[in-house]
């Protein structure tokens, strides 16, 4: 995925984070054990068990799945089943335990011989708002003598669901027909289906989807079959014979038209943009290349790309077979398509091999941006690489301020999330800092000659596997002993316990070419020096014609770490580049910043404008953030943020809630609420309310409204 949004810190105990450092202290004397292969992986292990599920994947595993169902868009759910082949490990386990979120399950079966339905009792426990609500289904005796066993499940999704967008006509671009997407990662895929909602377990899939004709269905697989169904419906069939995990699990339904760009490529979009989009994308299969040289043959079949509509929170999502990409990219020459450079990565470090919970996200987001920065350099010189690099770093920089002392353990590159939500702790820190271990690796074992061949390795070690930090940390070891002894003891340098757990930017501050960078600085530096002035001459666009779209970007962030700055000056800038009316989303999202940041208020017009034609995390979160901060536009933050929101994506809702103080006044509110409103906060509204809730982000404000007296000190006048 790549990484779309900004993070702030929020207060915990400090007897919390006391806990953490003492337990973090005690984490290197391990890594010996480790790695001579003799630490015991057993359920004491946390940092080997998902904390953020209820699966009990030790006792049963899903080997397939079989999903069947129906889109209603009027009740905004999917209706149907979902048949799964799950293998008996633990014969003595008669519970099998799968994840939900907001689903209403119906029955549970046992499809005995695969003809016979013989009903099987089942129960949801008690709801967590962050891991949702674990269904138990219970296995017969019978059943449990078998090596394998279908289980059905009758069910359906609620308007809740965390990971479905349901977009309105109006929010399309053709404004016609409605349109739906879903957005599993991290832990999403369990308010679309009952799963095990872990990256530990991976299996096949085929499924049906039941959409209204006129409408198109695509899914994180390849389409094989497609033919009229009951009352004007269309059924759409698919298969993956590749294994994958739950969070992989993408589904779209819309007026959706295809343009085949390559070998092994289709670009889908609404028909109004998929000639623009085609041409964008017009070189994915080069990227495919690069990464087969790199590594081995692409082993899902197709590459297709979906432009999904601009709500879409992310900048894309690496769904195999279907990577989806966010309309912000399509610029129109092609400035952007680094995205699709990163997705296509994932292909091998991600989807092949998986991060075995969401703690080693680092494997899957790290090694990524690793082999991205790679195949962009294949393309645009090594310079560029390090250029990239630099950014990343200064990103880096950024969230780990932003984190601060509060919640200094997201910065760890393996942190702890027990009791924590995998969502908040996705920052750059698992694809920065662990690019630049990766990075640092490569320089100390003497260049890719010595360490490309250890990432092939890897990848063909744990194809179709999932993978935790010890045993990547294992491996490498082996490789080397294997390979090149001599090497060992460079790896034995290494402070992994730093690396691994230790809070903050890196250990080590590598050092990268600076050519690009500093043609940047410099331009930079000469804007700075005129800070106080009044008068801006000898500035034009031939400052900047030579610049691609990062060292613009670049620019713009140099310029912002020394401001605020006047008015003059804005317009000064303004003037000699049309920074405002540029087409380029990321510059036009930093030059927004740097307006907001200097309390520039005649560009409020153009930032509504921009949050309101798109979802982009990584722009609407720190926009709404940063108006909301400037003098005189909280309150247009506030009712901007209000009128759009079921405009955006409930991941978006929530985290640019968090920012706006909603979502703390639900944490906090809950505490300082009487006994009989401890409750969720749903159930608190639909107690108080009715049932006439709207949309599951309108309960937001309805909680927040309701208590705002106990919450004056919130953001709430």
């Amino acid at each position: 995925m790549e990484l779309s949004f900004f993070q702030d810190g929020y207060l915990i105990p400090l007897v919390v984070l006391s806990i953490i450092l003492y337990i973090t202290e005690g984490i290197s004397s391990c890594f010996k054990d480790i790695i001579e292969g003799s630490q015991k992986q057993d359920s004491d292990n946390h940092w080997n068990v998902d904390p953020n599920s209820y699966a009990n994947i030790k006792n049963f595993q899903i080997n397939h799945m079989n999903l069947n169902l129906k889109t209603e868009f009027e009740r905004k759910v999917l209706n149907g089943n979902v048949v799964y082949e799950v293998d008996v490990i633990n014969k003595d386990s008669k519970q099998f335990i799968l994840d939900t979120r907001d689903l209403n399950i119906f029955s549970a079966s046992w499809l005995k011989d695969n003809k016979t339905e013989v009903a099987l009792k089942f129960s949801l426990g008690e709801e967590d708002k962050i891991n949702g609500t674990p269904l138990t289904i219970e296995f017969t005796k019978e059943m449990l003598k078998k090596p394998k066993v279908n289980v059905k499940i009758n069910y359906e999704t609620t308007p809740e669901c965390t990971a479905c967008q349901w977009v309105e006509p109006s929010q399309t671009v053709g404004k016609i027909h409605p349109y739906l997407y879903t957005q599993c990662e991290a832990i999403h895929a369990r308010s679309v289906v009952p799963c095990q909602d872990t990256p530990a377990i991976k299996h096949t899939y085929e499924a049906e989807m039941i959409v209204p004709e006129k409408l198109r269905a695509l899914m994180s697989a390849v389409l094989i079959d497609e033919k009229p169904a009951e009352n004007g419906f269309v059924s759409y069939k698919f298969e993956q014979k590749m294994r994958i995990p739950s969070y992989l699990l993408a589904i779209a339904v819309g007026n959706i038209k295809g343009i085949k760009i390559g070998p092994r490529s289709t670009v889908w979009s609404e028909p109004e943009v998929v000639d623009k989009a085609a041409d964008e994308f017009v070189n994915t299969d080069d990227f495919i290349k690069i990464g087969e040289e790199l590594i081995n043959e692409y082993a899902w079949g197709v590459y297709d790309l979906l432009v999904l509509p601009p709500s879409f929170p992310f900048g894309g999502m690496e769904n195999p077979c279907l990577t989806f990409v966010t309309p912000t990219i399509v610029v129109g020459d092609r400035s952007l398509v680094e995205v699709v450079a990163h997705e296509i990565s994932h292909s091998w470090t991600g989807n092949l091999v998986t991060n075995s919970n969401w703690q080693h996200f680092w494997l899957n987001e790290g090694y990524t941006m690793y082999l991205q920065r790679i195949i962009l350099s294949k393309l645009h010189g090594e310079k560029y690489r390090d250029f990239s690099a630099i950014v990343g770093w200064n990103d880096l920089k950024s969230d780990v301020d932003n984190y601060g002392t509060e919640q200094a353990y997201f910065t760890a590159l393996v942190p702890d999330l027990r009791d924590r939500d995998p969502d908040e702790s996705m920052s750059n820190v698992p694809y920065e800092k662990g690019f630049n271990l990766l990075y640092y690796l490569e320089k100390i074992l003497g260049g890719p000659e010595v360490f490309d061949p250890f990432t092939k390795a890897y990848v063909i070690k744990f194809t179709n596997k999932s993978v935790s930090t010890d045993e990547w940390l294992k491996f490498l070891y082996e490789y080397y002993r294997k390979h090149d002894k001599s090497k060992i003891k460079i790896l034995d340098s290494v402070d992994w316990d730093a690396w691994f757990y230790g809070y903050g930017m890196p250990p080590v501050d590598l050092k990268f070419d600076r050519t690009l960078l500093n043609m940047c600085d410099d331009l930079a530096q000469k804007w700075i020096a005129k800070k106080n002035d009044t008068t801006f001459d000898g500035f034009s666009m031939k400052d900047i014609e030579s610049f691609d779209a990062m060292q613009r970007k670049v620019f713009l962030s140099s310029i912002n770490e020394s401001g605020p700055y006047s008015s003059t000056f804005i317009e000064a800038m303004d003037k000699a580049y049309n920074f405002t009316q540029t087409k380029n989303s990321e510059v036009r999202f930093l030059w927004q910043i740097l307006c907001l940041t200097s309390n520039y208020e005649p560009i409020f017009p153009e930032v509504v404008k921009f949050v309101e034609e798109q979802g982009r995390m990584k722009f609407v979160v720190p926009l709404y953030r940063m108006l909301y901060r400037t003098n005189n536009g909280s309150e247009l933050a506030v009712s901007t943020f209000k009128k759009n929101i079921n405009f955006y994506h409930p991941i978006a809702v929530e985290n640019i809630s968090r920012d706006l103080g909603y979502i703390l006044g639900w944490r906090n509110l809950k505490k300082l609420a009487k006994p009989s409103y401890s409750k969720t906060p749903s159930h608190v509204i639909k107690s108080k309310f009715g049932n006439d809730i709207v949309s599951p982000r309108e309960q937001i404000f309805r909680w927040a409204e309701h208590y705002k007296d106990l919450a004056s000190y919130i953001f709430w006048t």
